[in-house]
């Protein structure tokens, strides 16, 4: 059996993946949308899908980290994508709760802000990168078993 039917699932991967790295970013976008219509389609396997934007959105997630690491003498410029009131909650929260606090990177609101505070607190990289892959691999986990469960 074939993981990916078609050449237009192949076309549906690449559209998930682009919005769950998008959605991990600062970008006002949701990839949960894209994910359960491809679930529910059943254009691909649900471990594929998870594959797919869980890494997408894991990447994502590095581009804040990034930003917060590099560009942080930048932040009083208005280009700047974390307002200094979102920057400055997110690094309350993440100087409160610490490390386990970048589990709650799934979620809405706070998940991007926190990537970046990571960043810009200097988490390192390698303490990091598993703490996101797991929250967002997570989530579109549970959101798959959410899906079939409900059909």
């Amino acid at each position: 059996m074939w993981i990916i039917s078609s050449v237009s699932a192949a076309a549906s991967l690449s559209g998930l993946a682009l919005t769950a790295f998008l959605a991990a970013t600062l970008l006002p976008l949701s990839s949960e949308a894209v994910f359960g219509a491809l679930a529910l389609a059943g254009s691909a396997s649900g471990y594929v899908l998870v594959l797919v934007a869980g890494t997408a959105n894991t990447a994502g997630s590095c581009v804040n980290y990034w930003l917060g690491r590099f560009l942080e003498h930048y932040r009083e410029r208005r280009w700047f994508p974390v307002s200094t009131v979102q920057l400055s909650r997110a690094q309350d929260f993440y100087k409160r709760w610490g490390w386990p606090s970048l589990l709650l990177s799934w979620a809405p609101l706070i998940g991007d802000p926190l990537t970046i505070a990571a960043g810009f607190l200097r988490l390192p990289f390698g303490w990091f990168l598993p703490l996101i892959a797991l929250a967002k691999f997570g989530r579109y986990a549970v959101l798959l078993w959410l899906i079939r469960s409900a059909v």
